[in-house]
């Protein structure tokens, strides 16, 4: 007799491979990684998000089980490096629906930070809030991060005082063991030294060999978004009219954006400035 076949797909776990591979593609200039992590993306979009709310599991398309911290923490990490891999609008407008249903579903409104199950959950014996780095990373310190990075990206503020509200309830336990809390210290460094955010729009060629040039050199406090033509851009994103020929980028910090860089070389010494 065959031993059984374990054949669901978790959203959580799926999302973590989907960010390894978005990240391994940018890094190594690797499409084939992409193409990947675009279809597990899209396999997951189609099936475990249903009537407006996400599911933790599927096996085949149908989906099961209310999703936890973890589902949407880890997807919205995932879609926010799919965008630094390459834009699609959609991967931004599910982005927006996760981080909302994220701290509308999850957040603790009095203390801070996000418990494990959603506010509409079954009721339990006892609600966790994780904060500590396990076999996987920190639900709390992902959505921290994800949201600080999406925070910035799309200038949404909710999404920044989420993240530090969430931080702040996990300082003393931080502070007792920083070496087991080390995702939730990457999140309070960027709510200390905010990442700059690097918008790259025009010719799809010259835009992609700005992003392939910026990309070769590790820079973890910088989110590169090359937005190709710019068509169907969220109005947030449209920070000014493109080049007649080539690219333009914008580097922001902090919400505020500098003045548009025309070629390759001002666009480093603004990044690295």
């Amino acid at each position: 007799m065959r031993p059984g076949l374990d054949d669901k797909v978790l959203t959580s776990w799926n999302a973590l491979a989907i960010t390894g591979l978005a990240r391994a593609a940018r890094a190594l200039d690797e499409p084939a990684y992409a193409g990947r992590a675009f279809a597990a993306l899209d396999g997951l979009a189609a099936s475990v998000w249903r009537d407006g709310r996400l599911h933790a599991t599927r096996r085949g398309r149908e989906p099961a089980l209310a999703a936890y911290l973890d589902d949407h923490a880890f997807l919205l990490e995932a879609l926010v490096e799919a965008m630094r891999a390459r834009w699609r609008r959609a991967d931004y407008d599910r982005a927006r629906l996760v981080a909302e249903a994220l701290i509308g579903r999850f957040e603790d409104p009095d203390g801070g930070g996000f418990w494990f199950t959603a506010h509409d959950h079954e009721r339990l014996f006892h609600r966790t809030m994780p904060g500590h780095d396990d076999a996987t990373p920190s639900g709390n310190g992902v959505a921290a991060r994800a949201l600080i990075a999406l925070g910035h990206l799309s200038g949404e503020r909710r999404y920044l005082e989420a993240a530090g509200r969430a931080v702040r309830r996990f300082g003393p336990a931080i502070a007792e063991s920083p070496g087991g809390h080390s995702t939730l210290l990457s999140a309070a460094r960027w709510l200390d030294r905010p990442p700059a955010v690097v918008l790259i729009a025009g010719e799809p060629t010259a835009a992609r060999a700005w992003h392939a040039a910026l990309e070769r050199r590790h820079r973890p406090d910088t989110l590169v978004v090359d937005l190709g033509p710019a068509a169907d851009l969220p109005p947030e994103l449209a920070k000014g009219p493109l080049p007649p020929r080539g690219a333009r980028a914008w580097v922001c910090r902090d919400l505020t954006c500098l003045p548009p860089a025309d070629d390759l070389a001002a666009l480093r010494a603004l990044v690295d400035g």
